[in-house]
């Protein structure tokens, strides 16, 4: 028996019609921050470490909840959700959505940048959410938020697909996808977005080794910022493909940005740490530019305007730096942003193939227009979206931490010597 799922476009490989990121495409992300969790973008509880000797101290008194940066996070989602849906998603219009939507899919192609303002967002909360961690507990963090929403979306979009009788993927793909490991394992991807949490996880290993090993420091970080940007560049400029995924320098300028926004948030302005934000978006759209415009000669379906693309780069990373360094957006206190900042990674998640899914099913057995069939589709992947974080990600993710913990607290401890025959 095998099971049956929609092949998505391959959104991993560059280039201009696959809308990849930089290459292209939330997912996620990451997958934003990729998780999108209720406290991804509070601060940890213990105390931040102290500023090294000759750096700023951290500005006293910073609001612990970003909400205004979880708002941001549910537009990137929305962004990447438009563009499969009103402008990649021929399988549920049967038809191209550059017909179906005349107008809307010449803005929905720019929706994979929602990828990369997911990454400029993840580089800013990794930074935040990590300081002051051990390498453990944050591990242990990034798994307990990241595999509950994952789990469930995986049983569920492959259930319904089963049920529905769609293409399939062998059984060993599918068993696979529950490591979250299936980009590199070479498996065939049950969510086709799931390939940014692979981003996402290079990022987290990349930046636990390099600077929460020793403990995060302004010195430590922004040395990392700087030491990952050359190295990402010779990756990119060389032929060793080990180099190219490790660094990844389509993605690299993303996250250093929002790393670098973080630490004007942390310790204040200064020409430093404004460079590293200033070299994020300045390579930053060149490879956006790179991954999304198609080079001049080439016949594609619709050609997007480098012009537009640099100034949706430009946009992400301003809207970071709003959020979270202008006071008065900064200090927004309203809840429903939140919620909204909670549902961005399970409505990332199920957002591709079940909102195809739908549109088919609504088009076939409703009298509904159009833009009327897309307008319910949306509302009912975040409804879908709410009941994962419901019921799977509120119970399951503080389980999963705490077991995590015991354990990892077991093999911290001295194993008793055995006792003689």
């Amino acid at each position: 028996m095998s099971l049956k799922l929609p092949a998505p476009d391959d959104m991993a490989s560059p280039g201009p019609e696959s809308g990849a990121p930089g290459s292209a495409a939330p997912e996620g992300a990451g997958v934003p921050d990729a998780a999108g969790v209720p406290d991804a973008t509070a601060a940890p509880a213990s105390t931040p470490a102290p500023a090294p000797a000759g750096a700023e101290a951290a500005v006293p008194g910073a609001k612990v909840r970003l909400r205004a940066l979880d708002g941001l996070r549910l537009v990137a989602a929305l962004m990447v959700c438009f563009y499969h849906l009103s402008f990649r998603g021929s399988a549920g219009w049967q038809r191209s959505p550059l017909h179906v939507f005349p107008h809307l899919s010449h803005v929905s192609a720019y929706g994979p940048l929602g990828v990369q303002f997911f990454f400029i967002i993840s580089g800013f909360v990794i930074c935040m959410s990590g300081w002051g961690r051990t390498v453990r507990v944050f591990a242990i963090s990034r798994i307990s938020r990241l595999y509950p929403a994952y789990w469930a979306a995986l049983v569920v979009v492959t259930a319904v697909l089963y049920f529905l009788g769609e293409r399939t993927v062998s059984r060993t793909d599918f068993l696979t996808n529950f490591t979250m490991l299936q980009t590199p394992a070479g498996a065939e991807r049950v969510l086709g977005v799931s390939w940014t949490l692979w981003a996402e996880a290079r990022f987290y290993v990349l930046f636990a080794v390099a600077v929460l090993w020793r403990g995060a420091t302004r010195k430590r970080v922004l040395g990392f910022c700087a030491l990952w940007t050359v190295a990402a560049l010779y990756a990119d400029s060389s032929d060793q493909e080990f180099l190219k995924v490790a660094l990844m320098p389509e993605y690299a300028p993303f996250f250093i940005g929002g790393i670098g926004l973080y630490m004007l948030r942390r310790y204040g302005h200064d020409l430093l740490t404004w460079g590293v934000v200033a070299s994020g978006f300045l390579l930053g759209q060149h490879y956006a530019v790179k991954g999304l415009v198609a080079p001049p000669g080439a016949h594609a379906a619709f050609e997007r305007s480098a012009t537009v693309v640099i100034a949706a780069v430009a946009a992400g990373f301003a809207g970071v730096a709003l959020v979270t360094l202008f006071r008065p957006v900064a200090d927004v206190d309203w809840r429903w942003l939140t919620t909204a900042g909670a549902l961005t990674y399970p409505f990332y998640l199920v957002h591709e193939i079940l909102g195809t899914l739908m549109i088919g099913k609504l088009r076939a057995h409703t009298g509904l227009s159009d833009y009327e069939v897309l307008a319910v589709t949306v509302p009912a992947m975040l409804l879908l979206a709410y009941l994962i974080h419901r019921l799977v990600e509120r119970p399951l993710t503080p389980l999963l931490r705490r077991l995590l913990t015991q354990q990892a607290n077991g093999l911290g401890a001295a194993r008793p010597a055995r006792e003689s025959a």
